[in-house]
């Protein structure tokens, strides 16, 4: 992360992440087409080897990674091809608006525009939502969004690599001299007050708007769906992911939180570290066991 060259997007995918797209073409075969839901672009996934039989009313949202600021399609890709192809299940990640250019809450409102025609089709507590890093937190702005304008919960989401309320605490800075980010002198914490500078999408906002932050609110987060929470000892997001569990057990969610030894945000991104198809696994298994409940 600390190299420009390597971070510089290319037809939205990052150059270092062009080897881990290579090699999710080679382990995990699936099926893809771009549409529009609700007026939102996505991409469509679906395994080579058909959707199982207790997935066909079944469907997973994803919702990728990028800092608000990019990514498209990359880290959509990578978050979504795994999980289509081992759970067997259709996977729909979204195109949605991002920053500069885009302000909060235009993410929320694709979310929710797509969610609406997904409900259409299958029922909510058939639907489940998950996504990395700014995926992650977008996932909870999501939940807190579609309570507050009268949508139905979804049956399970998994926030990985962040929190639910901007990004703060000690990994933020422990993580730096690991080569995980730059040193956060600029960057928006729980506590802060100061907004998100470095998150374009973000100016304006209050940092106690539930909306924004949903750890801003009891009451909102009461009522968050069965929530999987997954991150690594050397992810920047570490005291978010743990804080957000924290606060969800508090409330009574069923909440699960798994953190792996020695890894870095975002690292299911790499198929090839072990650890990764570990993580599949846990993914695939909570939705699986909450789905439909």
């Amino acid at each position: 992360m600390q190299e420009p060259k390597l971070i510089e997007h290319v037809r939205g995918v990052p150059r270092f992440m062009e080897p881990f797209l290579k090699r999710d073409d080679e382990l995990f075969a699936v099926s893809w087409k771009g549409e529009q839901l609700g007026g939102v672009r996505v991409y469509v996934y679906v395994p080579k080897a058909r959707i199982s039989a207790k997935n066909n009313k079944r469907v997973l949202i994803n919702l990728h990674g990028g800092g608000f600021s990019g990514c498209w399609p990359g880290c959509a890709e990578l978050e979504s091809i795994p999980i289509s192809a081992l759970m067997k299940i259709k996977v729909v990640t979204v195109d949605y608006r991002q920053g500069p250019k885009y302000k909060f809450p235009a993410a929320s409102e694709d979310v929710a525009r797509v969610y609406k025609e997904l409900l259409k089709t299958y029922d909510a507590k058939n639907i489940g939502i998950y996504g990395c890093s700014a995926g992650g937190m977008l996932t909870a702005e999501s939940a807190a969004w579609f309570q507050t304008h009268s949508l139905p919960s979804p049956g399970a989401i998994g926030i990985y690599f962040a929190g639910a309320g901007g990004f703060g605490g000690d990994s933020l800075y422990m993580a730096s001299p690991t080569g995980e980010a730059r040193m956060p002198s600029a960057m928006f914490g729980r506590a802060s007050g100061k907004g998100i500078p470095q998150l374009g999408y973000f100016s304006g906002t209050k940092p106690d708007d539930p909306l924004v932050a949903p750890l801003n609110s009891p009451e909102i987060l009461a009522k968050f769906p069965p929530t999987l929470i997954i991150t690594a000892d050397r992810d920047i997001a570490m005291s978010d992911a743990i804080y957000a569990h924290e606060q969800l057990v508090k409330q009574g969610v069923d909440a699960e939180l798994h953190v792996w030894e020695g890894l870095f945000h975002g690292f299911v991104y790499n198929a090839d570290v072990p650890e990764s198809r570990d993580a599949f696994n846990v993914m695939i298994q909570f939705f699986d066991r909450h789905l439909g409940q």
